[in-house]
């Protein structure tokens, strides 16, 4: 009786120590992978203490044991570029990875321009995807996790995932058609390590080790180990959300929905889209506005599956057609494609019905944008008149309580999703990021180089290539000179050239000015890989940047300005004079300048500064028509000589 007892007991405790005595390897190390050719390789887990652990690949034995602490690593000897492999782990268990390519591994990684997949890009590039069939470009991609408290060991999931048609749409599109480039240029498989977060703060991506030299940002570090306070935090907020009054949405709550097909519209005012409603007659408000307009559609693009495109919408929005609903997205950033099953639209008249939520500053449809329905090769357009009510008024908000965005805080990403990633050998580094700390751009000039230098340190691997995007044009327009926060960000991106092994793609030329995610991703991947091939692959003779200033002399009322990577000479992009040149005295006071080109130097002026001491050059937001670039066609960087 008393064995009967002790064994189901005895048993269990022998099947948990074999449980815990079996090796065990980090999400990374997997079917699929790609390891970095021609360098020593780190595979690494978890055993039982002082568990023996053999591998074989490559047709070598390699032996450790765990440590005290369960942990065991094993660096294999540096391999060319092929594969398939297969790798054998052995312990008290034994483990088979397969399907294992030997080539160039690169650490994606930024905020959400590097994030942006290409299913969100899947109008602009169908033939891209539809043509992907490229089995030796895989990425592992790293969901969103955080810790505030150390850095982790280990990532939640993950898997390598193939270029090819279904699986490429989760690719970031960037780092896509970086891979890409690269793998056309040298034929080695390319491993793309995603680990990138929307809007998130470059602070949010460097440990505390890297953070050392900021006292502000170290006592938030300390501040946020403490549990109870970001908890409590957390409480305040949801009791102060759940406080808020709630107005009925009146589009909803009546006896018949405002979408429904057997609504009678009653009270409506006329709108155009696209367009903001504070610029049409609706002050401030933040709130549900309802949309609807009724469109004839030939019987040409009935019965099959149709398009919508709604450019972009602020914040939210719902879309009926017809009295159905047939897409939703609950942010302002994607661009609003949606498709229609066939049957959906009918010919003669179709009711479309927008339902649209916005919850601070301008809201609607943001202008510049594609509006229309596509189906079966024909088009018909949503701009114009349309019709608006608006369903409910927000009430603003006194004395917000907001949760402390863990994603946000210093070192949260880093310790989850960049730690667990430092043992990996990798070819290099790609960083996308930027557009969140454009409210402390100047602090950029000293945050960039100390994310590099902290990485670097990390991986051990000596001055690992780090190539990283310059911003794009964002935002309105202007046409006197003023101060820009993403111009000292671009700055501060420029002046990181100054770290050794560090390459930048110029993309002033491809962003849009109503939209902080540009469609063209391609041609910043491809620039980034123009890069890579200059500072990680050696190539020293191609052309791999747009000009770069260097120096200035003041020869009397004019400023001569020098520059590196001019190619075959400099030029303008459109054949017009020189753009977007600012020239200044002593004073700081910019004016519009003259400007032409004098052989690889630019001589700037303006008659109104007799003693010039300053000159910028795309020192905007949202620079249009600056065009100065080399005869390759690439676009110098801004700058300003100021920060020399």
């Amino acid at each position: 009786m008393k064995l009967g007892k002790i064994f189901p007991g005895f048993f269990l405790l022998i099947i948990v120590h074999t449980s815990f005595a079996q090796v065990r390897l980090p999400q990374l190390i997997r079917d699929s992978m790609i390891l970095q050719r021609d360098a020593k390789i780190n595979v690494w887990g978890w055993a039982a203490t002082g568990e023996k652990v053999h591998i074989n690949f490559n047709k070598k034995n390699y032996h450790t044991a765990a440590g005290a602490d369960g942990k065991w690593r094993l660096q294999l000897a540096p391999t060319k570029a092929g594969g398939p492999y297969t790798m054998h782990i052995d312990g008290s268990n034994h483990l088979v990875l397969h399907d294992i390519l030997v080539g160039d591994v690169w650490l994606c990684s930024g905020q959400s321009n590097m994030v942006h997949q290409m299913a969100l890009h899947s109008t602009r590039y169908a033939t891209e995807i539809a043509q992907a069939n490229y089995p030796m470009i895989r990425q592992f991609w790293i969901p969103t996790v955080t810790d505030l408290q150390q850095p982790r060991d280990n990532l939640p999931t993950g898997y390598w995932k193939c270029a090819n048609p279904q699986d490429v749409l989760q690719f970031s599109a960037v780092a896509y058609f970086f891979g890409k480039a690269l793998y056309k240029k040298y034929g080695v498989p390319i491993g793309l390590i995603n680990s990138s977060v929307g809007g998130t703060p470059i602070e949010a991506w460097t440990s505390e080790e890297g953070l050392k030299e900021f006292p502000a940002i170290t006592n938030t570090i300390e501040k946020n180990k403490d549990t109870a306070y970001i908890n409590s935090t957390a409480r305040k907020a949801a009791a102060y959300t759940a406080s808020l009054p709630r107005p009925q949405d009146k589009g909803l709550t009546g006896a018949i929905a405002w979408y429904d097909t057997n609504y009678a519209a009653k009270n409506w005012h006329n709108i155009t889209i696209p367009g903001y409603w504070e610029d049409q007659g609706i002050k401030d408000l933040d709130g549900i506005v309802w949309y609807r307009k009724e469109i004839d559609i030939p019987t040409a693009m009935t019965g099959v599956p149709a398009t919508i495109f709604l450019g972009r919408i602020v914040d939210a929005d719902v879309l009926y057609v017809n009295g159905k609903q047939v897409g939703t997205t609950t942010y302002q950033y994607p661009q609003r494609i949606y498709k229609l099953p066939a049957g959906v639209l009918i010919a003669g008249r179709n009711l479309i019905v927008v339902r649209v939520i916005n919850y601070s500053g301008k809201g609607g449809f943001v202008p510049d944008k594609p509006y229309f329905i596509s189906a079966n090769g024909q088009t018909v357009t949503l701009k114009g008149d349309w019709q608006y009510k608006v369903g409910a008024a927000f009430l603003p908000q006194k004395n917000p309580v907001t949760p402390i965005s863990l994603q946000n805080q210093p070192t949260a990403l880093y310790n989850a999703m960049i730690a667990p990633v430092t043992n990996y050998s990798i070819k290099g580094i790609l960083w996308y990021q930027g557009e969140t700390n454009s409210s402390n751009a100047s602090e950029y000039t000293r945050l960039l180089p100390a994310l590099i230098k902290d990485w670097r340190s990390k991986w051990n691997e000596g001055a690992v290539p780090f190539i990283y995007a310059q911003l794009p044009g964002f935002g309105d327009v202007t046409y006197l000179p003023a101060e820009s926060d993403w111009a000292v960000l671009r700055q501060a991106q420029l002046k990181t050239l100054s770290v050794p092994n560090t390459g930048m793609a110029v993309t002033i030329d491809l962003g849009e000015w109503n939209d902080v995610h540009p469609d063209d991703k391609k041609d910043v991947g491809d620039r980034l890989a123009l890069a890579a091939e200059h500072t990680a692959y050696g190539e020293k003779n191609g052309v791999y940047s747009g000009p770069i200033y260097q120096s200035s002399v003041i020869k009397g009322n004019k400023m001569v300005l020098t520059f590196s990577n001019t190619g075959s000479g400099l030029t303008t992009n459109d054949g017009e004079a020189l753009n977007r040149f600012a020239i200044a005295g002593a004073d700081k006071k910019y004016v519009w300048a003259n400007a032409k080109i004098e052989g690889n130097t630019v001589v700037v002026w303006s008659d109104d500064i007799a003693d010039p001491k300053y000159v910028r050059y795309a020192w905007a937001d949202s620079p249009d028509g600056a065009n100065l670039y080399n005869k390759e066609g690439l676009p110098a960087s801004p700058f300003e000589t100021n920060n020399e």
